[in-house]
C-alpha cells in the first residue's frame, strides 16, 4: 500500500476543514493536504429553509473542487484510523498518510439507528429530517400537505450540530399553517431534551413567547426513543421523571442522536470520558490535550460550545494562529472564547439572532441592533446574507 507525507494534514472538507486550509494557504503555509471523500460541498444551514419551503436544496451545494483552496493537495479518500504516536493516518484503502501537524475537522456522525424505527420510516408516512439534503424537500412536502392532525418536532439528547434547527422548522411550519388558516386544526408538539427553551435566559424568554404565539405544546427534559411508522406513533421518554408516553403524529420532524465518527470515538484522540467521543482539545487553544501536534475544530471537537458554522468561523483564525505558533516552536498565543451564533427563524419573515459564548450570556456582534428580540430584517440575513458570507468570504479564509 502507498504512503504519502505532508506538513499539515486536515481531515475533512466541510466548512471547518476548507476554512482552515484557506487560511493556512493565505498565511503562506505550504504542503497542506485535505482528506475528503465527497465530491460535493454542502452549505447545511440552508436545509432548514428548504424544509420550510423557503429555498431550493440545489442552492446549498457546490462541487468540492470549486471550494478547495489553490495549492492544497486533495486526497479523495476516507480515514479509517489514526496513530498519533506515529503521526500517521490509515485510509479506507489501506494506504497511509503521515503528517507533521494534524487538524481534525471530520464533522459529526448522524446516528439514525439511535432512535428505534426511525431509519425505516424516513421519507414516507409523514416522517422526515432536515439533517439530510435528500430528506429536507420531503419535510416541506409533508408540511405543505398537512391541514389537520398532530405535528411533532423533536430534538435528541446530547450535542448536535445547529441545536436550534429542530426548533426552527417547528416555527416555520406553524407560521405556514397560520398563514393558511389551519393552525387551529393542528396540534403542534415540540420535544426538547433540555429543561428550558434555550440555554441563554434572554433568548429563552423570547422563544417562550414564540411557542405561546403558535400554541405549541413543549415536552421538556424529553426525547423521542421510538418511531412506529405503521401505527404513526412515537414513544417519548421524560428523562426527569423516567416515564414514557405514546403520541400519535401526522407529520414528524426527527433529528438523530449525534457523535464523533466511530473511528474517532474508539481511537486515541477521543475524550474517553464521554460516550460521544469527540476529539479532546483544550477549549481555548483548540490543541489536543495529549498530542501537541494535533488540533481540532468544528463539530468533531470537544469544545463545549454550540456546534454551529458561526463557531467554526471564530475557531478557525484561533486554530491557525496557534498551529503556526507550534510550527515555529512557540506556545499557542490565541484563545477561543466559545462564541457561537444560532439564527433562529421564528417565522417566515422573522429571526432571532442568538449570539453567545462560554459564559452563556449574549455576545452580540452587531452593536446597532438589539439581538434580544425578533427582527424582520434578519430573515434576509439568514436567506441571503449568511450564504454569501459563507461561499465568498469564509471558505476563502477572508472571514
Amino acid at each position: 500500500m502507498s504512503t504519502s507525507s505532508h506538513r499539515v494534514v486536515i481531515v475533512g472538507g466541510g466548512s471547518a476543514g476548507i476554512t482552515v486550509a484557506a487560511r493556512l494557504r493565505r498565511a503562506g503555509v505550504k504542503d497542506v493536504a485535505v482528506i475528503e471523500p465527497s465530491q460535493t460541498h454542502w452549505y447545511q444551514p440552508l436545509w432548514t429553509l428548504v424544509g420550510g419551503g423557503m429555498a431550493d436544496v440545489a442552492r446549498s451545494s457546490r462541487p468540492m473542487a470549486s471550494v478547495m483552496p489553490d495549492g492544497v493537495t486533495w486526497i479523495r479518500a476516507t480515514v479509517a484510523g489514526v496513530d498519533p504516536q506515529a503521526s500517521a493516518l490509515t485510509l479506507d484503502d489501506g494506504s497511509t498518510v503521515t503528517y507533521d501537524h494534524l487538524v481534525m475537522a471530520p464533522g459529526i456522525q448522524l446516528n439514525w439507528d439511535g432512535i428505534t424505527g426511525l431509519r425505516e420510516t424516513l421519507g414516507h408516512g409523514g416522517v422526515s429530517s432536515n439533517y439530510d439534503p435528500k430528506l429536507a424537500p420531503k419535510t416541506w412536502e409533508f408540511i405543505r400537505s398537512t391541514t389537520r392532525g398532530t405535528a411533532v418536532f423533536a430534538q435528541p439528547a446530547g450535542a448536535i450540530k445547529c441545536a436550534g434547527a429542530p426548533q426552527k422548522i417547528a416555527y416555520l411550519a406553524a407560521d405556514h399553517w397560520r398563514r393558511q388558516g389551519v393552525l387551529d386544526q393542528i396540534d403542534v408538539h415540540l420535544v426538547l431534551p433540555t429543561p428550558g427553551m434555550f440555554g441563554v435566559p434572554e433568548f429563552a424568554r423570547i422563544l417562550e413567547q414564540v411557542v405561546e404565539r403558535y400554541g405549541i405544546t413543549v415536552h421538556f427534559n424529553s426525547e423521542v426513543v421510538e418511531v412506529d411508522g405503521g401505527a404513526r406513533e412515537i414513544l417519548i421518554r421524560d428523562n426527569a421523571s423516567d416515564t414514557k408516553e405514546r403520541l400519535g403524529y401526522d407529520v414528524l420532524h426527527a433529528v438523530p442522536p449525534q457523535s464523533a465518527p466511530d473511528w474517532i470515538r474508539s481511537g486515541p484522540l477521543a475524550d474517553a470520558g464521554t460516550p460521544a467521543g469527540y476529539v479532546e482539545v483544550d477549549k481555548h487553544t483548540l490543541r489536543h490535550v495529549r498530542y501537541a501536534n494535533v488540533f481540532a475544530l468544528g463539530d468533531a471537537g470537544s469544545t463545549p460550545n454550540s456546534k454551529t458554522g458561526a463557531a467554526v468561523r471564530h475557531q478557525a483564525p484561533v486554530l491557525v494562529t496557534n498551529l503556526r505558533d507550534v510550527m515555529a516552536g512557540r506556545e499557542p498565543s490565541a484563545a477561543y472564547d466559545g462564541y457561537a451564533s444560532c439564527p433562529l427563524t421564528t417565522a417566515r419573515d422573522r429571526m432571532l439572532l442568538a449570539e453567545f459564548d462560554y459564559t452563556m450570556r449574549p455576545a452580540p456582534s452587531i452593536p446597532i441592533l438589539n439581538t434580544k428580540r425578533e427582527h424582520r430584517d434578519f430573515g434576509l440575513l439568514k436567506k441571503v446574507g449568511l450564504p454569501t458570507l459563507y461561499w465568498n468570504l469564509m471558505l476563502k479564509g477572508l472571514a
